[in-house]
């Protein structure tokens, strides 16, 4: 008779983890299913990082128990986590700037023809994973001349180069455009669809609603509820994560701003043409939002900026009376 499907690709039991003064896990439980995509969410410090550092071999449990594929494992370095198809895509993307596309994907496994790398055959799989996830992007281009998207999505192929089971994908849309984001959603279904499970972390309810089966949430390092998304709410998860009803999330409050203390005129970056000529004013007592899309300039080449109600200043004396300078991002 065939073995029945496996109702879970991972299963991390009570795990437990402690550091000198703190006990950041505390019997914490996580259940993957194949096919799904599972939302891990949690205040920060919460305990979302460590528990998946844990199941990756960054840090050593101090208890409970990982079950993946039907087998106890504990990894002892994020190389055998990868080697046995548990991969993360970290926020903080780990590529080589200087190389190839195609050199960070096979990076430490290089396909090999006698003495040397097979570059033919290291170009045809990357074009071959390329494809499948419908990623538009030439194997030859240096990684430092791509978007931060684009690396993105070389990191999300590079996990399923390794044939993963369990993808972890932390923040990942954290600088991506809509358009951006609409295409990493794409990928990711279409792992799911192959039979991945997906722990996905975000701060973002929409994209959690959007993208999600189900959810474990976790609060100051316990375990509180796994359940699927379908009747959830998101006040009930909020709920959940901080340990209190909510009957306003945005409390009314009455404010008044008070006079103008910084007023930006004309300003003007040489080195973003998209920056020209703006103005505007902040007044005491308030919070002035600034939005615009990923690759904006935080320094200034030209203009006044104006604090009140003193005289015309530049940035350095702006500084010496109470307003930092941007440093250059």
């Amino acid at each position: 008779m065939a073995d029945s499907p496996r109702e879970f690709l991972l299963e991390m039991t009570d795990i437990s983890k402690s550091f000198p003064g703190v006990k950041a896990l505390d019997n914490v439980n996580l259940r993957v299913r194949p096919h799904s995509i599972h939302a891990l969410m949690g205040e920060n410090g919460a305990g979302k990082s460590t528990l998946l550092k844990c199941l990756f071999g960054i840090y050593k449990k101090d208890a409970g128990s990982i079950i993946f594929q039907g087998q106890e494992i504990d990894f002892k370095s994020s190389k055998e986590a990868l080697e046995h198809g548990v991969s993360m895509v970290h926020q903080e993307l780990n590529l080589v700037l200087q190389r190839t596309v195609m050199d960070n994907m096979w990076l430490g496994r290089y396909p090999t023809k006698g003495m040397f790398v097979d570059q033919d055959k290291m170009l045809k799989d990357t074009q071959a994973i390329f494809d499948e996830l419908d990623i538009d992007i030439n194997p030859r281009d240096k990684v430092g001349t791509l978007s931060v998207s684009q690396m993105q999505m070389i990191e999300i192929a590079k996990a399923f180069s390794y044939d993963a089971k369990i993808v972890i994908m932390d923040e990942p849309t954290s600088s991506l455009t809509e358009k951006e984001v609409n295409h990493l959603f794409t990928i990711i279904r279409k792992l799911k669809e192959r039979g991945c499970g997906i722990v996905y972390i975000s701060h973002k309810m929409e994209e959690i609603f959007q993208l999600c089966d189900e959810i474990t949430i976790l609060r100051d390092g316990q375990w509180i509820a796994t359940q699927p998304l379908e009747g959830l709410d998101m006040d009930k998860i909020i709920s959940m994560m901080v340990g209190r009803s909510l009957s306003q999330r945005f409390p009314d409050r009455q404010n008044t701003p008070g006079e103008v203390i910084l007023e930006v005129k004309g300003l003007t970056s040489m080195r973003q043409p998209s920056i020209r000529d703006i103005s505007f004013d902040l007044h005491q007592g308030e919070i002035l939002g600034i939005a615009g899309l990923v690759g904006g300039q935080a320094y200034r080449y030209s203009g006044d900026a104006v604090r009140h109600p003193r005289k015309n200043c530049g940035h350095h004396q702006a500084a010496r009376q109470g307003h930092q300078q941007p440093q250059r991002q």
